[in-house]
């Protein structure tokens, strides 16, 4: 029991740095598409433009697929995605390169910023806690149970005395399970700093159309 203790433990730690990783690939994610779509004005002013209209449906699509769970629709978003970041990276190169500025490469760099941060984001979702990790914690959890109840029997002990110990490992895998998934369960990452920055950059656009 100490040792299945342990292993539930060290398999708690790792659900919870997951989570917090994704959280705060998160908020880089929002803040490199911020960061970019102030730098559009470092672009001509018609590619600065369409910067930011890209910009504007990419923060969506990111958003919607933070809070999809529906695998043909997540699919879907991803192509979009690809397809929305080839265009964004060719509407910052193509002034880029007809002006090779210091100030142009900025909003190429920020671009670049973009593009990874989706990718950094991509790969964290998916680490998750490994299969065989799980294994192992239900086989030591069931065989701690067994001899409990074995025990238990022996000293002719109450039904809710041999209950509590598969309760609190329920418990306590339905924990590490909800925390470990990024798109099922309670405990869920929500895009809160890219809805803000999705509002933001809608201002900002409404803004200079009025001016």
């Amino acid at each position: 029991m100490t040792l299945l203790a342990l292993i539930i433990g060290f398999t708690l730690s790792m659900a919870v740095s997951r989570y917090d990783l994704r959280k705060d690939y998160e908020d880089a994610e929002a803040n490199a598409i911020g960061t970019e779509f102030v730098r559009a004005d470092l672009l001509p002013a018609a590619d600065a433009q369409r910067v930011r209209a890209l910009l504007t449906s990419y923060v969506d699509l990111r958003i919607r697929d933070y809070v999809s769970r529906d695998e043909v629709e997540l699919r879907r978003l991803r192509e979009q995605t690809s397809r929305l970041q080839g265009q964004l990276w060719s509407a910052v190169r193509t002034p880029a390169t007809a002006q090779p500025t210091p100030v142009a490469a900025l909003a190429v760099s920020g671009m670049n910023d973009v593009i990874n941060a989706q990718g950094h984001t991509h790969a964290a979702w998916r680490n998750r806690i490994p299969l065989s990790a799980w294994w192992l914690m239900a086989a030591i959890a069931i065989i701690g149970c067994a001899l409990i109840g074995y025990g238990a029997r022996a000293f002719r002990a109450e039904a809710y005395f041999i209950s509590v110990l598969p309760a609190v490992l329920s418990i306590s895998f339905f924990l590490i399970a909800d925390i470990d998934s990024p798109r099922g369960g309670l405990i869920r990452i929500t895009p809160d700093n890219l809805v803000d920055v999705a509002q933001s950059m809608r201002s900002s656009v409404a803004n200079a159309s009025r001016s």
